[in-house]
């Protein structure tokens, strides 16, 4: 069959081969979503380093990647959850997800989760036509002046802190992360994975091991009730939507998270969405990311993600109608994964004392610095923790700690 100029052809067995592939890249990015500290960049590039050497297409081990790319971001939110989670006294300062898992929410922030991700397929797929359109004509502006429009995001981003206080620790937050990426992005160590860099080492100590520290002592997961959402349809989809679109700026601009386009994805939403609105639009704008990325590589020739450099790398032809139904297949999978195994996960970690479980995670987080940086990565996650705890210090979100890429950008080092 043939349509808008291309030839579909259905063969089982090229298809089931097909299959194979993306499911085994849904297999590895479950995987790698589900252990802490392993940053979907980091398993891309390791997924590029050993491509060449596995049997098969290249366009078929391209799929496979989208595949565990987009996997790993619907079940990294498992163990953000599960893991780390301190003493209710604290749950002023804990992160949106522990919040609710804090107050017996933790089973309806999967499921949120799972929505904002999976809504950010659907929407994504329509929207990615017309935003490359609109991107793609304002891209070399934007690159031209990229240094002003990353400075404008950050002095946006310190307007968002509710109070003078917030604003002044999110600048200190910004800087100090600022000179920890200056000092560190440009490494190239040793390390006994050949695709590894100093971005995992970097990632586990400014954001996984301060709210592990900040855990020891804790009294953990509390019971959980059940798994109803409180928020309305209409707020969860408006929310996802507005992840999506502020996924497509991420997908587009180099240095920005998703936590800071949920940040401002959430200033789109009206009326307050707290807690629950900050776990949808992340996961929104985390899933999304991948989608516009794949355009943004396919329109500008330019890798905006460790996914997309790992389809590079692995010289993996760009077959867009192939790579869309890989992701479209991984999202579905992926949904019924974080349904199926968050809630275990929650249960299984609360039943473990805190304090060995803190204890133990952040053991594991230097071995994975170790595995994808040496020596060297262990003494940057160590650095980057330290970096990390400066927040809750000064009083400001986490968010601002993503100077570690923003800064050196803007600085043009």
């Amino acid at each position: 069959m043939e349509a808008f100029g291309t030839r579909l052809v259905f063969a089982p067995a090229i298809t089931a081969t097909a299959l194979g592939f993306v499911v085994g890249g849904i297999a590895l990015g479950t995987t790698s979503g589900l252990v802490p500290g392993v940053h979907v960049n980091n398993l891309a590039l390791l997924l590029a380093s050993v491509a060449p050497a596995i049997p098969g297409p290249p366009r078929l081990v391209g799929a496979a990647i989208l595949a565990a790319g987009v996997a790993h971001s619907f079940l990294d939110v498992v163990p953000a959850l599960a893991l780390g989670v301190p003493d209710p006294a604290m749950a002023a300062t804990a992160l949106p997800g522990h919040r609710l898992v804090i107050e017996g929410r933790g089973r309806e922030a999967v499921r949120l989760s799972a929505l904002g991700s999976g809504l950010a397929v659907l929407f994504a797929v329509p929207l990615a036509v017309p935003v490359t359109g609109a991107m793609t004509t304002a891209y070399p502006t934007i690159s031209t002046h990229l240094p002003l429009v990353l400075a404008a995001v950050v002095v946006a981003l310190l307007a968002t802190e509710p109070t003078w206080r917030g604003r002044l620790g999110g600048a200190v937050a910004f800087a100090a992360s600022t000179a920890l990426g200056w000092a560190t992005l440009d490494l190239s160590p040793a390390a006994p994975l050949s695709g590894g860099d100093v971005l995992a080492p970097l990632f586990a100590g400014l954001f996984g091991a301060p709210v592990l520290v900040e855990a020891v002592g804790g009294a953990g997961v509390p019971e959980q009730a059940d798994p109803a959402v409180a928020a309305s349809h209409a707020t969860v989809a408006a929310t996802a939507l507005a992840g999506t679109v502020a996924g497509a700026v991420v997908g587009y601009l180099p240095g920005i998270s998703s936590a800071i386009a949920a940040v401002f994805a959430l200033a789109l939403v009206p009326g307050r969405t707290g807690s629950r609105g900050f776990v949808v639009a992340t996961s929104g704008v985390n899933t999304a990311n991948t989608i516009f990325a794949l355009f943004a590589l396919v329109s500008l020739g330019s890798p905006r993600t460790g996914v997309m450099v790992a389809l590079q790398e692995a010289n993996a032809p760009v077959v867009l109608p192939l790579l869309l139904a890989s992701a479209g297949l991984a999202g579905a999978v992926g949904f019924a994964l974080v349904l199926l195994v968050g809630d275990r996960y929650l249960r299984t970690v609360g039943r473990v004392d805190n304090t060995r479980l803190s204890l133990g995670v952040l053991a594991l987080l230097a071995v994975v610095s170790f595995l994808f940086a040496g020596p060297v990565g262990v003494g940057v996650f160590l650095a980057s923790g330290i970096v990390g705890l400066v927040p809750a210090q000064v009083g400001c979100r986490r968010v601002h700690l993503m100077g570690v890429l923003i800064g050196p950008l803007m600085l043009g080092v």
